[in-house]
């Protein structure tokens, strides 16, 4: 058994009534939609034409959000159905950045996941979903695709059918009869916020604080611009958001060009905005603090045979534990249910990465918590083994946010092969800035510190070098390739020309030339202060591409 939905495009009417039928059966919350109906126009006024697309979960065979899920909140029936336990969600948001097709969202009223499920309880008693059932012109057929007798069957036999981004190779069970592209394809279309009956452009709950259109105009990148008359119909007071910049003529031009666009979408759902918040990009800065605090130093003193200070070992094994917490601190504040963040531990999903990054995050704080009792203690008999332990540990915690990342399988740009290099330079240049940084108070003696130098100058340099080979060579994707212009001549071309390359990499390298001195000390901070700058980009900017 493996139930699937045919939308045909040559029936539905866009009436919403799949879309009212299903917020009546599961009591759906105001602003976020388990099922709604996408508008599309295509040509030029008078001659226009529009295509209706039904969105929902797709209820893949290999669905991306059961396995990122950290607590098997969503799982994968028998019958082929994506269902959700929201006594399990711990509110992670894992799934949402997982899903290619935006099916997910966060119940501002449970603060736990939810999407379709099917109906599922309405399965169970041999009835058809709520939408299949209201739909008055079964435009909507559910069924078991393995059975060759059902109505659902018969139409995949004799009817030639699209699913959305078969490229993701996750085995969509949405299929689409005579569905045109720029419907189903969220990329050939912008995505806004005012669409004609919307009121609901800033979303509710979870998604209130990152509505789409309140966070464009809040970083000045675009504008509103009011016209005479529109240029297409003559009708007076449109108003076109449009990028903002240049002299009124040119953005006035700007606006009638977006007007003239023969592709637009005229009705959606709410952007549901940035899911991952500041709060994942100061604990992917805070972990490669921890991580490389300790790495770093102990790398130097263990394999390197270069004498440290005691003080310094001490100060690295304390700041690496300090800022560990602070990782902990920070995911536990991102949770939309924090009263749940043991359930990682507990009730673990073991294919999450995310899980996976939580016992490795335990057991580096364990043996961080060891170094200091053998240290009180005078026991150095195991102190390499200690040490050994604590570099591997260390290196684990550094580098698994690129596999969590990569299992987030809606987002191209994370999908880079570069992802786990990126993270471990960072948490090595993290580590030696930071003792750079703190050298007039550790004193880990001249041969250390001129070791920390070279490491800090030689990190940084394979930094650049890896940000000339992300950007440099091609991206595969339309999503990575727009991400990749948002970022170099986008809404993040000055956080990333000016915060990362200069500030964050050339600044410093330029300071550590100087043999010791304050100059150390101030590439120390700015290194730093580089290093949360990209943390905030990647996670940032990736977010910002609609899925649907």
């Amino acid at each position: 058994m493996n139930y699937a939905f045919i939308i045909d495009n040559r029936k539905c009417i866009g009436c919403h009534a799949c879309t009212v039928a299903c917020k009546a059966e599961h009591n759906t919350p105001i602003g976020v939609n388990r099922t709604w109906v996408k508008y599309i126009e295509k040509g030029q006024f008078p001659n226009t034409r529009r295509h209706f697309s039904v969105m929902r979960c797709n209820h893949c065979d290999d669905a991306p959000c059961v396995e990122i899920c950290p607590v098997t909140a969503l799982f994968r029936r028998k019958d082929g159905i994506v269902d959700f336990d929201k006594q399990r969600c711990i509110g992670c948001k894992a799934c949402t950045q997982a899903c290619p097709y935006d099916a997910l969202y966060l119940d501002p009223e449970t603060h736990t996941a939810a999407k379709c499920n099917y109906c599922a309880h309405r399965i169970e008693l041999a009835l058809e979903p709520a939408c299949v059932n209201v739909c008055p012109e079964h435009a909507i057929v559910s069924g078991d695709i393995d059975d060759p007798d059902s109505e659902i069957s018969q139409l995949l036999a004799r009817e030639q059918v699209t699913t959305r981004k078969p490229e993701k190779g996750t085995k969509p069970k949405v299929f689409y009869i005579e569905a045109d592209q720029a419907s189903i394809q969220p990329a050939l279309t912008e995505q806004s916020s005012d669409y004609m009956w919307s009121s609901q452009a800033f979303g509710v709950g979870h998604y209130a604080r990152y509505a789409e259109k309140r966070s464009r105009q809040a970083d000045g990148s675009q504008m509103l611009v009011q016209l005479t008359s529109h240029p297409l119909t003559g009708e007076p007071g449109h108003d076109v958001l449009v990028p903002k910049g240049g002299d009124e003529k040119k953005t006035l031009e700007k606006a009638r060009d977006v007007l003239r666009e023969n592709i637009r979408r005229v009705y959606d759902a709410p952007a549901k905005g940035v899911m991952w918040g500041w709060e994942v990009s100061a604990y992917l800065w805070t972990k490669s603090i921890a991580a490389g605090a300790f790495i770093v130093p102990f790398s130097i003193s263990k394999l390197m045979g270069l004498q440290v200070s005691d003080l310094t070992e001490w100060m690295a094994i304390g700041l690496a534990l300090i800022f560990l917490v602070l990782t902990g601190a920070l995911l536990i504040k991102d949770l939309d249910r924090p009263d749940r963040f043991l359930y990682v531990l507990f009730r673990p999903q073991w294919k999450s990465w995310l899980v996976r990054g939580a016992y490795f995050m335990t057991a580096f704080g364990t043996v961080l918590a060891l170094c200091i009792a053998a240290k009180l203690l005078g026991f150095s008999r195991g102190d390499s083994l200690l040490v050994g332990l604590g570099i591997i540990t260390g290196l684990l915690t550094a580098v698994y946010t690129a596999f969590l990342f990569a299992q987030a399988r809606g987002r191209d740009f994370w999908q880079s092969p570069l992802l786990s290099f990126h993270f471990l330079i960072h948490s090595i240049m993290a580590g030696a800035a930071l003792l750079v940084l703190l050298a007039p108070m550790a004193h880990p003696g001249s041969q250390a510190l001129e070791a920390l130098r070279w490491i800090l100058f030689a990190a940084i340099l394979f930094h650049l070098l890896s940000l000339v080979v992300e950007f440099g060579t091609p991206h595969s994707t339309d999503d990575s390739r727009t991400t990749s212009k948002m970022i170099l001549r986008g809404r993040f071309k000055v956080w990333f020309w000016l915060g990362v390359v200069v500030v964050g990499n050339l600044l410093p390298l330029g300071l550590l030339l100087p043999d010791g001195g304050l100059f150390l000390s101030v590439a120390g901070g700015l290194t730093l202060v580089g290093i949360y700058v990209v943390e905030y980009i990647w996670v940032r900017a990736p977010q910002l591409i609609p899925l649907s």
